[in-house]
This record gives structure tokens, sequence and C-alpha cells, in this order.
């Protein structure tokens, strides 16, 4: 079961006529010599890890270590219960979980890193929101995190997550194709569509920057996980309608490793260029020279 680009994946899934989420579970179990039960364990345990990193925050606001983010999530949900809100239920919640996962990362709380700590929103935002929308059971939710495992180890294998070398597109940018193409799946989609969900997502975020204030993951990578959401969701509902990509998954992960090598290195985790560079920004980490 195991494969090295996407094409093989989509092979896989066409022979043994299954979703990605099982061919990546049944990688687990084979590659990692591990029982079915317990990688299913440890799943069911992300899941409970990425739930209580997205909710806690909205009960409870938490204030950053840098003192950057706090209580964002919570005046986001006050607004969706108002009646207020424009985005409509699934996107309203999925930002909102998105931003209070950020604020339990950078209040050093536990999360789960999908695929890195200052993209960790992204995934269990998106999931999260449509379990609560459509009534999704953690069984399913656990079925679809293997899927964006799956994108996520083709972009790794083949190109990067770290901001540090592609800038922002490959840690939010991979984030937002990872929940793309679960929420693909998790809607009914196919393999297929899965995978052009994922190149939609990385086209769309293709070349942005890694500019954290005061190289905290705290501002704008809070911000940046909220529209990571926004953008899987219109992939993703894009691919189920049926809108197919010229460029194919495999070719887009190359694609955005070129583009990132190209970045300089200010554009690139070290807070010397971008936001980071802002009059407001250094003064409000107090990082100015």
């Amino acid at each position: 079961m195991d494969f090295k680009n996407a094409k093989e994946l989509l092979t896989l899934c066409q022979d043994h006529q299954l979703p990605i989420s099982e061919i990546m579970r049944q990688r687990e179990i084979i590659v990692g010599e591990t029982t079915d039960e317990s990688v299913n364990s440890r799943m069911a345990r992300v899941l409970e890890i990425m739930k209580d990193a997205a909710f806690s925050p909205v009960k409870t606001p938490v204030k950053s270590m840098g003192g950057l983010i706090g209580g964002e999530a919570q005046k986001l949900s006050r607004h969706l219960a108002s009646g207020k809100g424009i985005c409509g239920n699934v996107l309203e919640k999925a930002i909102t979980y998105a931003m209070a996962t950020l604020e339990t990362n950078a209040s050093m709380g536990l999360i789960v890193a999908s695929p890195t700590a200052g993209s960790a929103g992204i995934v269990p935002g998106l999931l999260l929101a449509l379990q609560e929308v459509y009534d999704f059971s953690d069984e399913d939710i656990q079925k679809a995190l293997f899927n964006t495992g799956a994108i996520g180890y083709l972009a790794m294998r083949n190109a990067t997550v770290a901001g540090a070398v592609g800038g922002c597109q490959a840690e939010t940018g991979v984030a937002a194709a990872m929940a793309a193409s679960a929420a693909t799946e998790l809607m009914g989609g196919t393999p297929l569509q899965c995978t052009y969900a994922a190149s939609t997502v990385l086209m769309n975020m293709l070349g942005l920057v890694c500019d954290p204030v005061g190289g905290l993951v705290e501002y704008p990578c809070q911000n940046r996980n909220a529209s990571g959401v926004a953008i899987a969701l219109v992939a993703a509902e894009m691919s189920l309608a049926g809108i197919t990509q010229l460029i194919p998954l495999d070719e887009m992960i190359t694609i955005m490793f070129t583009v990132g090598k190209k970045l300089p290195a200010e554009l690139r985790e070290t807070a010397l260029g971008g936001c980071a560079t802002a009059p407001s920004a250094c003064e409000s980490c107090h990082m100015c020279g």
C-alpha cells in the first residue's frame, strides 16, 4: 500500500476500490509494522487533542506567550451566536476553531501539528465544523484524518512543509490542501476529486510568504489559518461540483516547492520581511531596534 506520489496513490485507490483514507490507514499498519487497533487508537487520540485545542479557547480565551493574540475565537463564536455572521455555519465555525487552535498553540497548549504547529488550526477547523453541521461521527472524522495524512505525506516526501524552506505556502498551504482533500472525501467525493481540491488550494496559496511578527507563531499566523480554512472549503466545493484541475497534484506540489525555494530569506520565517517589518507590528512586540 505504499506510494511515492499522488499518481501512485490514485492507482492504488482504483485497483483496490478504496478511498484515500483507507489506503493511507493500511499503509500505516503495514509500513509501521503495527496493528489495526493500534493505528485506530492513535488516530482517535489525535482527534481528541484536536477537539480540546479547538474548543477550549472558545469557552475560556487564553493569551499567547507573546501577547499578540488571544480571545479571537470567542469573539467569532459570539458573532455567530448573535445571528450576524455572514459566512454561514460551516465557514464561521471553521474559522473559529482554526483561530482557537492557534490560541492553544501560542499559549503552550497541546495541539496536533497538521502538518506544522503554525498551521495546526486548518485541518481541525474545517473537519470539526463539518462534523457539527452535518452530524458526522467521530469515526467518520478519524477516517478523514487519514486522508489528510496522505496529502501531508506527499508534500513532505516531495517538497516541504517548513516555512523556513518554502514560506507560508508550505505550511498553511499544505494544511489547507490536506483539509480540502479530506473534506472532499468526507462529503462523498472520489479520490481524484480529492487531489483536484488539494491542487486547487496550492495553486491559490502559491507564493504566500512566512513573516511572523517578532518571530513568534502568533501573528499573522492565526489570521492565515482562518483564511486557509476558507480556501480549503472553496476548493472542496469546486471539486465536488465537478470542476477539474488542469495541473495535477504532483505537479502542483513540485511547483510549490520551486516557488518556495525562490523566496528570499527575509520571507521565509526569519521575521526580516513582510508583516514582521511593519512599524506597528514591531512596536507591538517591542522588536524595534
